[in-house]
């Protein structure tokens, strides 16, 4: 799409989120206590990156998750804002900016998916 379509089919926050990378104030999602089982799905193309079976309290205000939907969800580079010192996770289907990786999550995989709120639509599991 181009950045007028993006424009007009985000919302300002999700624009500044996935398209200019920006990052949401801690602790303002309601994502980030959301407990129901579900789907996590990027809010510019519906792609699902994140499962709430990953999902888990890192007490730092974002939703976080150990690990992405699939292998192929998610793609991640060094983010050039941070000099290269953070690795930015993208949706690997729009190019959506969703967060950051870091190296200190709890086990199996020791990472944590820190993840914008605003750059998540959340899908609970059928009852």
């Amino acid at each position: 799409m181009t950045e007028e379509e993006w424009r007009a089919r985000l919302t300002d926050e999700e624009y500044a989120i996935l398209r200019d990378s920006g990052t949401e104030r801690a602790f303002s999602s309601p994502l980030d206590g959301e407990t129901r089982e579900g789907t996590y799905t990027c809010a510019g193309c519906g792609n699902p990156v994140y499962s709430s079976e990953h999902k888990y309290d890192s007490g730092t205000g974002w939703p976080s998750f150990t690990q992405a939907v699939s292998d192929d969800a998610v793609g991640e580079r060094p983010d050039p804002k941070l000099l290269g010192l953070a690795i930015e996770i993208y949706c690997a289907n729009c190019g959506g900016h969703l967060g950051h990786v870091f190296e200190d999550g709890p086990p199996p995989t020791g990472r944590r998916h820190c993840i914008n709120g605003i750059a998540l639509d959340f899908i609970p599991a059928p009852a």
